[in-house]
């Protein structure tokens, strides 16, 4: 692939091509996965005790080095920068890094870790996942509200079988549903739950195996095909995006080769009529001439 030739003139575009270029990008890379690193070496003790100086030095050195990563691209982009999603979680991650994690902030000292999530902004393929769950949104919002019906209806209906003999499961709505999503997980719900329930209650199976069906098997599956539709939908626009970029230098290269066969015929018809002149004239006259008094064709 050829890399974009460096600009000449003025500091903003040369800045720009230096931040935009792969080898940069590489380092920013590198950089947030051993920022990753160090803070996770963080949380050891062990670690602390015997590299703590080193370790916060290099956390330090590495977020002064994101801040000029941000200066530089402010100063490129300008207020074009705060209008880009990515370029916004970026500056918003390296702020909060700034902040001093002490007295009511420091819970913010644990966001810190955040800037490992920049990791979304530099890898394009990380980019696209993001891309397509995001798009996926309106779809899941649409299941998520479904689902939350179904809960409603089986958490009331719980409520009032069950609520009586089994207080700390379904005593009341709210616990009827954190019972229910713990069911759904399918996480201890036969002999956590429902076997103890059917000892009671010996029908209570055609309870809970008609909420698993619904709210297992065919609602979580639901969330997983729209995911699954909506990265599909997104791989198939960045295709269209890559191809239709592809016949745009197709046809650009087309016309060039036209133009130029246009000018190769121009030329070549040139020389015909120029031989025809010479081949035309009587021996002796102008034929005979040096090569200098020919007429140049300057076309080629």
């Amino acid at each position: 692939m050829n890399t974009p030739s460096v600009p000449s003139t003025g500091w903003r575009p040369r800045l720009q091509h230096w931040i935009e270029q792969p080898r940069t990008q590489n380092v920013i890379m590198a950089l947030i996965l051993i920022n990753a690193v160090v803070l996770g070496l963080e949380t050891s003790a062990a670690a602390m005790a015997r590299f703590g100086p080193l370790l916060i030095t290099v956390d330090k050195a590495i977020l002064a080095l994101f801040v000029v990563e941000i200066v530089a691209r402010l100063l490129v982009h300008r207020s074009r920068f705060f209008r880009d999603p990515w370029s916004l979680f970026d500056f918003t991650v390296v702020v909060i890094a700034l902040i001093p994690a002490s007295g009511p902030l420091a819970v913010l000292r644990a966001l810190r870790v955040l800037r490992v999530l920049r990791l979304l902004t530099v890898v394009p393929s990380l980019r696209r996942v993001v891309g397509a769950l995001l798009a996926a949104i309106p779809g899941l919002s649409s299941i998520a509200l479904v689902l939350a019906l179904i809960f409603y209806v089986f958490a009331v209906i719980s409520t009032k079988l069950f609520g009586a003999a089994f207080p700390e499961w379904f005593g009341s709505l709210g616990a009827s549903i954190y019972t229910l999503f713990q069911v759904m997980t399918l996480e201890s719900w036969s002999m956590g739950i429902s076997r103890p329930v059917m000892e009671q209650f010996p029908l209570a199976w055609m309870f809970f195996v008609p909420f698993i069906l619904v709210a297992t098997f065919t609602m979580l599956n639901l969330f997983i095909a729209v995911i699954v539709n909506a990265m599909q939908s997104f791989s198939s626009e960045d295709q269209q995006a890559t191809q239709a970029v592809v016949e745009r230098a197709r046809d650009h290269v087309e016309a060039d080769l036209h133009a130029e066969m246009r000018a190769l015929r121009t030329e070549l018809a040139a020389m015909k009529t120029l031989l025809r002149t010479l081949a035309a004239q009587p021996a002796g006259g102008p034929a005979n001439a040096e090569p200098d008094d020919l007429p140049q064709n300057h076309g080629g």
